[in-house]
């Protein structure tokens, strides 16, 4: 059953429970907007870690083009956050292939579309593609569009390294061991609009330190992340985004408003023809992490990039 959703009218939430896990009950949050004219084509929203779906103006952008948008937030994070639970833990990302299972049947069986495009940030870009691998063949998605999917982690080569010699130990600490890392504000600051930004969010769902980083969880995404590296086979086409231009920031910079501050658009551009055989990449200059929260002009051309790829591999359906 839906009900109206924070993003106010227009937006309809629908919460999917979700089998208990080992914390307890689970749901996951799915936000729908619909286009104004009936349509067959939808977009879902895979958000990234420390976020959630708010990006009203990217479901404006679809909506426009005659899709009907879909944000799904994944189990413990924004709306699906309950509270005995831990934000954003899972012990691996196909704890969150349910919920996208469950996202699919909706707007696929109960809504009626039958071209679907899934669209995943970063964390979201990940999960995205190792689940559109395992369900390749079944015709469930008909393209990927994946903004600075998290492709490798960010760091040195021996920081990188000795994260892997460590899986096993990762894997079997507690479930809320985290490892210090930090505190990097840069990308958060640089975003809302109470810093350096034009952007307004929940700071509760998005603060603008991040989330902790769990050592179960950094394991489990170094699984993914290999699992990638190996060679997925995503038999539909996907469009890989990234920044022209990353830095590693720790505190606020004015660079930081025109690089990614999160990841290296360097691996993701080096790792992205391993998702499929039909990957197209696209560098955009001045763009931030999420690439739809960067300045206008590359938010625009990120925009651009996304219609001309959809119109090219979806466009009759489009002119149907």
């Amino acid at each position: 059953m839906s009900m109206p959703d924070v993003l106010g009218p227009g937006y309809e939430l629908t919460v999917l429970p979700m089998a208990d896990d080992y914390e307890g009950p689970v749901v996951a949050s799915l936000v729908r907007r619909r286009a104004p004219e009936p349509t067959g084509r939808a977009v879902l929203y895979l958000h990234g870690f420390t976020d959630y779906f708010f990006q009203t103006h990217l479901a404006d952008h679809f909506v426009a083009q005659g899709f009907d948008f879909y944000g799904l937030d994944l189990r413990k994070y924004g709306r699906s956050l309950l509270p005995h639970q831990t934000r954003a833990f899972v012990r691996s990302v196909t704890e969150h292939f349910p919920e996208i299972d469950e996202a699919i049947r909706i707007i696929r069986d109960q809504d009626g579309h039958d071209e679907v495009t899934l669209n995943g940030h970063s964390t979201g870009g990940l999960v995205a593609a190792l689940w559109a691998d395992r369900v390749r063949g079944r015709g469930l998605v008909q393209s990927l569009v994946l903004n600075s999917p998290f492709l490798d982690l960010n760091v040195p080569a021996p920081l990188r390294l000795a994260a892997d010699l460590l899986k096993g130990a990762f894997s079997r600490m507690p479930p809320r061991a985290v490892i210090p890392t930090g505190k990097a504000n840069a990308y958060g600051v640089s975003l809302h609009r109470d810093h350096h930004g034009e952007w307004d969010f929940d700071l509760a769902w998005k603060p603008i330190g991040g989330f902790p980083v769990h050592a179960v969880w950094l394991a489990a995404m170094r699984r993914a992340h290999r699992r990638l590296h190996a060679g997925l086979k995503v038999d539909v086409p996907v469009l890989v985004l990234c920044a022209e231009k990353g830095l590693r920031l720790r505190d606020f910079a004015p660079e930081a408003q025109e690089a990614d501050v999160v990841l290296d658009p360097e691996q993701i551009a080096h790792w992205a023809t391993r998702i499929g055989s039909h990957v197209t990449c696209v560098r955009v200059p001045g763009g931030m992490h999420d690439l739809v929260l960067s300045s206008r002009p590359a938010r625009e051309r990120t925009f651009e990039e996304m219609d001309r790829w959809l119109e090219c591999y979806q466009g009759k359906a489009k002119r149907l």
